[in-house]
């Protein structure tokens, strides 16, 4: 089993993508056009939110008292981006991928984690969070692809 310091390290990044998640999501809810598109972007940025608390909670638990809640500067770059593509024009198809390139970071931070060998509770927490990270992003890429088709 991963020591005591391992697991902080991992709760932490965890932590931080979410961050990157929900600042992410609402970030692209306030460019989306489309209605059904921006409700979903919104409630994701809701259980981000919530799965970042479950994690700080997990990380006291775990000796630290005063977990980091920011974002990473690769997700802030990121949103920059979205930003960028949606003032220069950009639709709902192309905040879409660019969603869809953040829930690719976000499962591989989660793989990540789930190779680690964490204790039981933190290992059922990140199960549960993992399972729902891969249904975000597979919804964002059928999302996507019903755009395109569309178009």
């Amino acid at each position: 089993m991963a020591d005591q310091k391992d697991v902080q390290n991992i709760l932490q990044e965890l932590i931080e993508t979410c961050r990157d998640g929900q600042n992410g999501y609402r970030d692209a809810a306030e460019h989306t056009k489309d209605a059904e598109i921006r409700s979903f972007f919104l409630e994701q940025s809701l259980e981000r939110a919530r799965f970042a608390g479950e994690l700080e909670d997990l990380l006291r638990e775990f000796g630290e008292s005063n977990p980091d809640r920011s974002g990473s500067v690769a997700g802030a770059l990121h949103r920059k981006w979205i930003d960028a593509k949606s003032a220069l024009g950009g639709g709902d198809h192309t905040i879409l991928e660019s969603v869809e390139q953040g829930e690719d970071s976000a499962k591989k931070a989660y793989e990540k984690a789930l190779n680690a060998s964490l204790p039981a509770n933190v290992l059922e927490v990140v199960r549960r969070q993992a399972e729902s990270v891969r249904a975000a992003h597979d919804h964002v890429k059928l999302l996507r692809d019903r755009l395109k088709k569309a178009a």
